[in-house]
């Protein structure tokens, strides 16, 4: 896998002549004669520190912990002070790698490494931006490109001309940063090893990412000596997440890595080395996940497919991959199911969304018209940064940069948003971090005036800061329905299939289901429509309930169990979806798709007889109001008639206001007293 560290991957090596300068102080006994033994030991402890330094970045931390004991007997030499600098840059300590970079260069103003290059400028500028010294990064930056050869500044300069173009951005992004909470999950969750890649299931009681840490299966160590990726899990109980816990069932001895999840989280994708760099598809089934299956070769048809994100409906996959029709580097692509559930040819998204860069880290909204991606092309602070691009008649809308404090000058990826819309999850390396790189949570705030969301319980362990000026990223805040599905007998916990409909559309918007060991569910409901939700399971009646959102819709969490009936005579249910026209008995459009389900039904049972009943509140006379419930059933079994349903099947009757289910002081309970019910007469 890819290195979350993206110093080892950029660091550039320049010719120099290698003169040495009079201050400089080597390791010999010329300039020790009276101390032999000490520089015996010192020269011991850099050819210690040499060793973990030549092993990879991975071990950096043992180099220094030698080389500092070297240091003690001699800091004035310029290559000890230059390795010294590049470990605590790649170790994310900023100040320590500015320190002895900027002494290893006063030293000898053209130190370099192996006496064949020069970057100590270039890791230096690097570690000025890291540390939101722009101005300085830039001026050092500036110095190492103009002592490059021709040759060396021709095949460099657009590298070097990109970061100092970052370092601009870095400076507009970070004086204007949006309004949100970014916080550590905490040093029980990040280790001092890369954490990233987080997934969380849509009750946010479930963290699980991916950890290059040292107790990884098998132990072992890849060529930059981090440790081989593995999964890992977080719970979160009592206002806290717990100890994470390796995945051993979706982990192997080679990298095992997230790769995305389902909005409903019944589906988890893997991405695994040992399969050839591909996708894996896990499912759900109870409360574990099953070992991960290889998908498709259409799907897995490039170098490496390493992140994967499934739109609502389950029928759109947009992932990424590094192919020979790509843009350059790994770029997203999207593949749609056919009629036969089949996964079809992947295309490429488009160079509106994919740079000659790597783009990774795929995620798309519940209502797939909006893309979060992480990228090093594009307008970046630096590293990788978090994007978003909004589909908008028919084409995807330039990238948006998520803006600081969410982004900064190193690497961000890897970003999910939970299903209430409120929060989102990430990796990135940042100054209050563990090491390497680390999980955090992202609060959106919206606009200054008011704050639009509380700070929700989940975060209520962690120390937020105090919140910034500036203009929010445009997310949109949610509405939750959560809960679990019962028999209505013996309350026992069913799987059953939830369809969410447009009602104003008739479109069915996605079909999941319902935890198959405890019958949990949850549905993320977006602002401005008109939702129709049924709850379908076989020998049941089905449940529907309507949730109308308007635009403005504040983010709310509802919890609702639903008790699902069974089929049997005498059983009865609300039509929460029938809708009528204002003290008429005309049908609304909105209403097809619950009389549809009830036509299917009458289908596929053809045996059953029903009686649909109409109910009012009881504002107006008792006899005008019998009359329209009365007219308003007619309506209901007219239109089943008009489908095919036989009339001795059906019978239809008006109760008015004379069996209410609630208070009709209020005008809550009236529009519960206004509905219309479905009740089996013959199975």
């Amino acid at each position: 896998m890819e290195r979350r560290n993206i110093i080892s991957g950029v660091i550039l090596l320049f010719a120099s002549s290698g003169i040495a300068f009079s201050q400089n102080v080597e390791f010999n006994k010329y300039n020790f004669p009276d101390h032999k033994q000490e520089l015996s030991y010192a020269l011991s402890d850099i050819a210690t520190g040499d060793k973990f330094y030549d092993e990879g970045p991975g071990i950096y931390r043992l180099a220094i912990d030698n080389y500092l004991k070297a240091y003690k007997f001699n800091s004035e030499n310029a290559l000890l002070n230059y390795k010294l600098g590049r470990c605590y840059l790649v170790e994310n300590n900023k100040a320590e790698a500015i320190k002895y970079l900027e002494k290893a260069i006063r030293l000898d103003p053209r130190i370099n490494l192996d006496m064949e290059y020069n970057d100590a400028n270039f890791l230096l500028a690097r570690a000025y931006h890291l540390d939101y010294q722009f101005d300085k990064a830039i001026a050092s930056y500036t110095l190492h490109k103009n002592a490059l050869t021709p040759e060396q500044l021709a095949a460099n300069v657009k590298t070097i001309d990109k970061m100092i173009a970052e370092c601009e951005t870095a400076k507009e992004l970070v004086s204007h940063p949006v309004r949100v909470f970014v916080d550590n999950l905490g040093e029980v969750v990040n280790s001092a090893y890369p954490d990233y890649r987080p997934l969380v299931v849509p009750e946010e009681s479930l963290i699980m990412f991916t950890s290059s840490r040292e107790s990884t299966t098998g132990g072992k160590r890849d060529k930059d000596s981090y440790y081989f990726e593995d999964i890992f899990a977080s719970y979160y109980e009592d206002g806290r997440w717990t100890l994470p816990q390796n995945s051993y069932d979706l982990n192997s001895n080679s990298h095992d890595a997230t790769a995305g999840i389902s909005s409903d989280g019944t589906i988890l994708y893997v991405y695994k080395s040992s399969g050839g760099n591909a996708l894996f598809e896990s499912a759900l089934i109870g409360n574990t996940y099953t070992l991960p299956e290889q998908m498709p070769g259409i799907i897995n048809d490039g170098f490496k497919q390493a992140s994967a994100s499934l739109t609502f409906d389950k029928t759109t996959l947009y992932f990424t991959s590094q192919r020979e029709d790509g843009y350059g580097g790994q770029d997203i692509y999207f593949s749609k199911k056919d009629a036969k559930d089949r996964w079809q040819k992947a295309e490429n998204l488009g160079a509106t969304i994919n740079t000659p860069y790597d783009e990774e880290g795929v995620f798309i909204s519940p209502d797939g018209k909006t893309l979060y991606f992480s990228s090093t092309g594009h307008n970046t602070m630096g590293g990788f940064d978090i994007f978003k691009s909004e589909f908008i008649n028919g084409k995807w809308s330039n990238p948006e940069n998520f803006g600081y404090p969410i982004n900064t000058p190193d690497n961000d990826v890897f970003f999910t948003m939970a299903a209430s819309g409120q929060r989102g999850y990430y990796s990135s390396k940042k100054k209050d971090g563990y090491g390497e790189q680390d999980l955090y949570i992202i609060t959106f705030l919206g606009a200054a005036k008011p704050m639009v969301i509380s700070r929700d319980e989940a975060l209520l362990s962690y120390k937020l800061p105090p919140a910034v000026p500036g203009t929010a990223p445009m997310i949109e805040i949610n509405t939750v329905l959560t809960g679990v599905i019962l028999d209505a007998e013996d309350l026992s916990p069913l799987q059953a299939t939830i369809e969410i409909i447009d009602n104003s559309k008739n479109e069915l918007m996605a079909s999941f289901e319902s935890n198959a060991t405890n019958g949990a569910y949850l549905i993320s409901l977006q602002p401005g429509k008109n939702y129709g939700i049924s709850v379908n399971r076989k020998e049941y009646l089905f449940h529907s309930e309507n949730f109308d959102i308007p635009e403005d819709a504040m983010a709310k969490k509802i919890s609702k169990d639903i008790l699902l009936k069974r089929l049997e005579v005498g059983s009865k249910i609300v039509l929460n979806n029938i809708f009528f026209d204002f003290n008429k008995a005309s049908l609304r459009p909105e209403s097809v798709a619950e009389l549809d389900r009830m036509f299917r039904m009458m289908n596929d049972f053809s045996s059953l007889k029903i009686e649909l009943s109409g109910h009012t509140d009881n504002v107006g006379s008792a006899n005008y109001n019998q009359k329209l419930s009365e007219d308003r059933a007619k309506s209901v079994v007219d239109y089943l008639i008009g489908k095919g349903i036989s009339n001795t099947r059906l019978v239809y009757k008006g109760y008015g206001f004379t069996q209410p289910v609630a208070d009709n002081k209020t005008e809550e309970g009236r529009q519960l007293n206004r509905r219309t019910e479905f009740k089996v007469l013959e199975k």
